[in-house]
């Protein structure tokens, strides 16, 4: 994964992130970190007068691009303290709305992964990015890292992936998941949250569904796991906790687990846990 785009509108998840972006750089073999900021004018704004009667011209709208411009070479250089030596941040401003300009940004650049922040449960965390993750990761061609607010940076050793044993051949994607394997030294483990003990009741279609998930990752000789809790979410988090993981993989099958994490009505629950980052495979 050599290149991340990391959309920013200023608020303070959305430059965690880019923050998180800057220290993971040191543990990967990324060359390129996009910080991207969507300034969306639409027809209607050009066109309409605003609530003090004026129609912002296009001088007006550069110098504000100006100014965010400034702002985020801003956040470049405080960045650039944090990244591995030979990464290069780029700045890039695109007037197209937020999930065409990353979609756009992800093409043009050849970008590996997205990394965006998500909102916590303090009004005052709330970010245009954070309120549209779901639909980021929904419509992002490249896989992509959630990154709570809660969340400090540690070095990644461990890693958790939600899996439900589900058609594994057809929603697992083995790719993405060998490159993030392959160049790095982390451990893999496999959690499974069973509530119908299916395994240890050696249900037939799960037996199946094991031995050829078992068969894709045996060179990575990952660690597997039954959890009888009947909350998924919790069951996966507590597991991630109480394992020291620094990340956990939700496979992209229906996006469930996913938006289920990063619903508003979780948000609070993520900050107690300290919640670590989210890859969502694509």
């Amino acid at each position: 994964m050599k290149t991340y785009i990391v959309p920013i509108d200023f608020s303070e998840t959305s430059v965690h992130a880019a923050e998180f972006a800057a220290l993971l750089s040191n543990q990967t073999d990324v060359s390129d970190i996009f910080l991207l900021h969507s300034y969306h004018v639409s027809v209607y704004e050009s066109v309409l007068p605003t609530p003090d009667m004026l129609i912002p011209s296009e001088e007006e709208i550069e110098q504000q691009v100006s100014e965010r411009r400034k702002k985020l070479e801003h956040i470049r250089i405080r960045l650039h303290k944090q990244v591995r030596d030979g990464v290069t941040i780029h700045v890039r401003i695109n007037r197209s709305s937020l999930v065409r300009s990353i979609i756009e940004t992800v093409n043009k650049e050849n970008g590996d992964i997205v990394i965006l922040g998500s909102n916590g449960s303090s009004s005052g965390n709330i970010s245009h990015i954070g309120s549209n993750v779901i639909n980021i990761s929904k419509l992002s061609p490249v896989p992509v890292i959630v990154v709570p607010p809660a969340c400090c940076y540690e070095p990644i050793k461990k890693v958790v992936m939600a899996c439900d044993f589900n058609k594994v051949k057809d929603t697992v994607p083995l790719e993405p998941l060998k490159r993030l394997l392959k160049r790095h030294d982390v451990e893999l483990q496999v959690v499974n949250i069973d509530r119908e003990a299916k395994h240890k009741n050696t249900d037939p279609e799960q037996l199946a569904e094991e031995t050829v998930l078992h068969d894709m990752l045996k060179e990575y000789h990952p660690r597997y796991y039954y959890n009888k809790e009947s909350d998924i979410i919790n069951g996966i988090l507590d597991f991630a906790k109480g394992h020291h993981a620094q990340m956990v993989i939700a496979l992209p099958h229906k996006y469930s687990f996913f938006q289920s994490l990063l619903h508003n009505s979780v948000s609070q629950q993520l900050t107690v846990h300290s919640a670590v980052p989210v890859l969502l495979l694509k």
